[in-house]
């Protein structure tokens, strides 16, 4: 069964309230040895999203069984991500406004509005990181970590977003990846790799083939 790379509310027909956790597995394989982060990394990291225009990469999502899952992501702001599975028989995407995730063994689409989940801190344009999002010491200088929740809409979920100091990425900050964890206890680890900036993406690799036939493409 494929995890979701991010927190989906509670109230959705899978019911995977997902929660995020402190990212030690996440972080494993960078060194760490430090105190707390400073509050003003949490500008930097609000800074760091909003500097993104548009992202693409490699993700690696693993879950607590240790089973592996590798796709593209394609990000462009405002609102825009696209995860690719490499086996092509999930899609999920946000096209601006919404969030599908589009099944193609099983020909279901679902669909959120992106305010509605933890991955608004990465797309949502309305949503202030500053305000629901708070600095978890890592023990690394090197390391960034910042749990985002909404205390008004706890089924939402929580997302623990981990970056990495690096002066080329927007705001000093590059994204590292992320780690949550459902209601069954289920964690899910992402690691986004060879990330690139800036360069074109076309609002049509945000458009998706429906499964469901009669409904015609999107």
């Amino acid at each position: 069964m494929t995890r979701f790379p991010f927190p989906i509310p509670r109230t959705t027909a899978l019911g995977l309230a997902l929660c995020a956790v402190a990212a030690p597995a996440l972080m494993h394989s960078v060194p760490a040895l430090a105190q707390s982060r400073p509050a003003s990394d949490l500008a930097s990291v609000s800074k760091a999203i909003r500097g993104i225009t548009t992202l693409s990469g490699n993700f690696t999502q693993t879950d607590r069984n240790g089973q592996v899952q590798n796709g593209k992501l394609l990000w462009k702001q405002p609102g825009k991500i696209r995860f690719d599975y490499g086996a092509g028989d999930l899609l999920i995407v946000a096209d601006g406004s919404s969030l599908y995730m589009i099944d193609y063994q099983v020909a279901q689409v679902q669909r959120w509005p992106i305010r509605n989940s933890p991955l608004g801190a990465l797309l949502d344009p309305s949503r202030d990181i500053t305000r629901y999002g708070k600095i978890v010491d890592t023990g690394d200088p090197r390391i960034v970590s910042v749990e985002v929740r909404d205390p008004k809409h706890p089924e939402y979920g929580v997302i623990n977003l981990v970056f990495t100091r690096k002066p080329s990425a927007p705001a000093g900050l590059e994204l590292y990846g992320w780690v949550a964890l459902d209601a069954q206890g289920n964690r899910t680890n992402i690691r986004l790799t060879d990330l690139n900036y800036r360069a074109p993406i076309a609002d049509s690799a945000f458009r998706w083939r429906d499964p469901r036939g009669s409904r015609g493409p999107r």
